[in-house]
């Protein structure tokens, strides 16, 4: 596993977004085509406006997919994560091959999980651009995580810290505006992914960050099951890498 503290977030996401798309260069250079995952939340604000701006990709080339959605709410709803990435990455790169929403207000969950689950299993996944949240959290599999489930995606229950953060990063009015379930990416369909990038900044996520990179791989810490990737980048600024007892690869 390979950290890096930066100095501030810009530059953070200047680099994870070079990371990610270096690696999605290689891939359409190797094979012709490539697939992603993307991410929402505060963290991603600076890694996606530098990734739509990184030179030499050919988009047409690119499928989409992201990591999770609320169950129930729908796109026109501020917190949508469909709506974010939307404003955020489809709507800036024109060119996008394809884009895979996830459908959280779909009318039979079932069914968009297995039309989810239809189209990325079997499929590589190149690049996973992804975060920590503040209790740990890797997309929106809250602890105790499932380390074991194949399905691409589950349903999942969201804990009281995981709809805290939310409703502190200002998406939701109240917390009991926000969803209570979400569709999330399975961890096994996290690790399967060639090569993860970890966007995370900010002094609320230190602790979720010291658990992840220096603590033991548990399903409470669900982050931490990144110890074991053969190919997992962090960047972190000063305020998330503060705990930490040292920088560099755990």
């Amino acid at each position: 596993m390979l950290v890096e503290i930066l100095p501030d977030k810009e530059t953070l996401g200047l680099q994870a977004a070079s990371d990610g798309a270096n690696a999605i260069r290689g891939a359409l250079a190797d094979r012709g085509e490539c697939t992603i995952v993307v991410a929402t939340g505060a963290s991603q604000f600076e890694m996606l406006d530098a990734l739509v701006r990184e030179p030499g990709i050919d988009w047409s080339r690119v499928t989409a997919f992201h990591l999770d959605e609320y169950v129930g709410l729908p796109t026109s709803h501020p917190a949508s994560f469909r709506k974010y990435l939307q404003d955020r990455f489809v709507s800036r790169i024109p060119s996008l091959g394809r884009f895979v929403p996830v459908q959280g207000d779909a009318a039979d969950l079932d069914a968009e999980l297995d039309r989810l689950n239809h189209l990325l299993s079997g499929r590589e996944v190149h690049v996973c651009f992804a975060g920590i949240g503040e209790n740990c959290h890797l997309a929106f599999n809250d602890p105790p995580a499932d380390f074991e489930v194949d399905a691409p995606y589950i349903v999942v229950s969201l804990d009281e810290a995981c709809r805290r953060q939310q409703l502190g990063e200002g998406w939701f009015p109240s917390l009991d505006a926000v969803p209570e379930r979400a569709i999330s990416m399975s961890i096994r369909q996290i690790l399967s992914s060639k090569h993860v990038v970890l966007s995370v900044p900010d002094a609320r996520k230190a602790q979720a960050v010291r658990a992840a990179l220096e603590g033991e791989i548990s399903p409470d810490y669900p982050a931490s099951v990144l110890q074991r990737h053969d190919s997992c980048a962090v960047y972190l600024d000063p305020p998330a890498a503060s705990l930490l007892s040292r920088s560099g690869a755990p």
